[in-house]
Parts: C-alpha cells; structure tokens; sequence
C-alpha cells in the first residue's frame, strides 16, 4: 500500500509540474496589465518604471524560474490591483467557494443515488422513466438559465428565499461558515441547489446504468436464489459494486464544481474564488489568476489522489496490480 501511495504522489508532484508551465506560460503571454495599472496620461519612464517593479521586463523563462523559486517559499506572487498576497486573496475566498460546492455534491448525491437506484429497478414503470426524464433536462438546461429561473421564481416572485450574496457567517473550526444560522442557510440554499443540478442528473444516470448492470449479475442472481431480502441484495450487493465509478466520478466532479462555480458565484453574487477570479480576469491581475488556476490543479490531483486510494481501499485488486508491476 505504501508503494501504491508514493508512486500517485511522484505522479501528481509531477503533474503539477506541467501545469505550473502550462498555466504560466499561457496567463502571462495575453496582455500586458500595466496598461490598467496606469493613468494613460503616464509618460514613458512611469511605464518603464511599474513594469520593473512588477519584474515584467524579464523574459517569460525567467519569471517562470523566479515563479518557482517563490512557490518552494509558498508565495504565489502579489496581486497588481490590491498589492496582497494571491494567495492570501484566494485563502480568504476559498471557505465560501467550498462550502457552496460541498452543499452542492451533498445535494446532487443524497438525492442522485436513491433517484438513480429508483430508476435502474423500475426502468420500465412510468416513476424510473420520470426520473430519466428529468435527469435528461438537468443535462440540458444552462446553469446561468436556470439560476436566473430560480432567481425569479423563489426570490422574486415568491419571496422565499434571498437572491444573492452569502449572508452572515459564524466561525467553525477556524472558518467562516454560512450553514450554521437560518439566515446564512437561507442565502445556501439556491446557489447550490443551481450548481448541483448538472451533478444530480449525472449522477443519477451513472447509478442507473450501475444498477441495471449489476441485476444482471450471477452473484445477484444467487443471492436472490438463496432467499435474501430485496432490501439486503441492493444494499450489499448491487450498491456496494457500483460504488467505485460513482466515487470516481464524485471525485472528479467535486473538482469540477470548485472550478467551474464561476457561473453560479457570478449570478447569486456569491463571494468566492470564482467571483474573485473574474475581477482579476477584467483587470489582467497575472499573479491571482495564476495562483487560481494552480490552486485548481492541486485540488484536482489530491481529489484523484484519494479517489485512487478509496479505489484500493474498496478493491484490492487495485493495489495489488500497482504492487506486482
């Protein structure tokens, strides 16, 4: 199991290697920030000037080399605009950025695995092919669509819900949390019902496939022969076997929601990285947009890295085949 461990984190170390390059190279060529950070009255030597402070005037190599050097002390570079720490920008954003995209996947799983067991024992009955039917527009309906939607429909029309910001937070273990008062709940409750609407009807089909695959199973089969209940075959025998792709794409798709929550944070005004990551985008803020996208990269590869592990945990077949190469 050890082996199997430092062979993921040699791979993921290397990982974000490539994409500490990729990001770099790809952010700092568009555009040249100094242009926002100046009054267009400015002369030649005040341009001259802001572009060595911020290092600009070195060839990208370079900085890339610098940019290194400084993340092995854990600094990702100052913001232009708020002369801060990226990191510090992001650290303070990143509680409500999580905390929507936790509330999100425990929606999209609490209800997108019974939906999806539903659905793959009663394929045929009228309830599985709702539930199919349903899942089908969650794929296709716009996120941005459908959070104005449940704007208009629950905030403005109904007047039960509020239609933007966060609302006011508590401390939990060190962090600032919006779940723990009615109020803060309240503001929850429709960003990540809007961000965890495309995972539900994933998570749903993938479930269904699972489950209908796993019926046709001789060990089903034989359970059934011996007389089990229902409720004991599906528990420990089907959904325990369909657990390893739906974990996977737990994984990957929590990832996913941490990236891609811009949209979301963007309608409900919500205050996280995303939020924050379009503002330096329209100011060309270099240093937060690469810290971002980096921080991304290390969320994605932990999130594989443990899926990789509860991949071993529930089959050992996995660590054993990493063991025998």
């Amino acid at each position: 199991m050890l082996t199997f461990i430092l062979k993921r984190l040699g791979e993921s170390f290397l990982v974000l290697l490539v994409m500490s390059l990729l990001v770099f190279t790809g952010v700092f060529a568009i555009g040249n920030p100094v242009d926002l950070l100046i009054s267009p009255e400015a002369t030649p030597q005040d341009i001259q000037q802001v572009t060595q402070a911020l290092g600009l005037d070195k060839p990208l190599w370079e900085q890339y080399f610098y940019f290194l050097k400084q993340v092995l002390h854990g600094d990702l570079g100052r913001s232009f605009m708020f002369s801060t720490p990226a990191i510090e920008l992001l650290l303070n954003r990143m509680p409500a950025t999580l905390e929507l995209a936790i509330a999100a996947m425990l929606i999209a799983t609490a209800l997108g695995i019974p939906l999806g067991l539903i659905a793959g024992l009663k394929a045929d009955t009228w309830v599985g092919k709702t539930i199919m039917t349903a899942s089908i527009l969650g794929f296709s309906l716009p996120t941005f669509w459908v959070g104005l939607v449940l704007i208009m429909f629950f905030s403005v029309e109904l007047g039960w819900l509020p239609s933007s910001g966060r609302g006011p937070t508590s401390t939990w273990l060190g962090v600032p949390v919006s779940f723990l008062s009615w109020e803060g709940l309240q503001h929850l409750v429709l960003p990540a019902l809007n961000l965890a609407l495309f995972k539900l009807a994933l998570i749903i089909r993938l479930t269904r496939a699972g489950t209908q695959e796993a019926l046709l199973q001789d060990y089903v089969k034989y359970a059934r022969a011996k007389g089990l209940r229902a409720r004991r075959i599906i528990g420990v025998h089907v959904l325990k076997n369909i657990m390893i792709p739906i974990i996977t794409v737990l994984g990957l798709e929590f990832g996913s929601v941490i990236a891609f929550a811009i949209v979301t944070e963007s309608i409900f005004a919500w205050p996280g990285m995303g939020k924050l990551l379009i503002d330096s985008i329209n100011n060309l803020d270099r240093p937060v947009i690469v810290a971002y996208l980096c921080l991304i990269v290390v969320f994605f590869v932990t999130i594989n890295l443990l899926v990789d592990l509860a991949y071993a945990w529930l089959d050992p077949r996995v660590r054993l085949g990493a063991s025998a190469r």
